[in-house]
């Protein structure tokens, strides 16, 4: 499993391949956090690996990683696929940014539509999570 210290420098990596203009006002920066975050009782497999925080009255614009989240997803995974995850988690909270800063929220809706697809599937399935997993009928 990749440690919080490894997950940091592995971000660390990531970012500085991003070319400094799509970084531009992100005055909060990036940060990794070591919590899991997971907001749904009602899908309670479901993670958020990253955030995009617009706080005009505090820490201004940043982007939040979950560290507890990936470590839930991937702890029996290649340090490969953590990278993969990771790198695709910072593209998708740096389109939030610059779709934010352009006044455009067409990612916002598309993660809306997905959560509620994935929602309208969960119910269809009877989907709990891992708590019926393993019971007899």
């Amino acid at each position: 499993m990749v440690s919080y210290k490894q997950f940091r420098r592995m971000a660390n990596r990531l970012v500085r391949r991003i070319p400094a203009e799509f970084l531009k006002d992100l005055n909060g920066g990036i940060i990794a956090l070591e919590e899991a975050e997971q907001r749904d009782p009602d899908l309670p497999d479901v993670y958020i690996l990253g955030e995009y925080i617009e706080d005009p009255y505090g820490l201004g614009r940043q982007i939040v990683l979950y560290y507890g989240s990936f470590r839930k997803l991937f702890a029996d995974e290649p340090v490969e696929v953590w990278e993969k995850e990771l790198w695709e988690t910072i593209l998708h909270e740096i389109r939030h940014h610059i779709e934010s800063l352009a006044g455009v929220d067409d990612l916002e809706i598309e993660d809306m539509r997905q959560l509620a697809e994935f929602r309208r599937w969960a119910a269809e399935q009877g989907y709990r999570g891992d708590e019926d997993e393993g019971e007899d009928v």
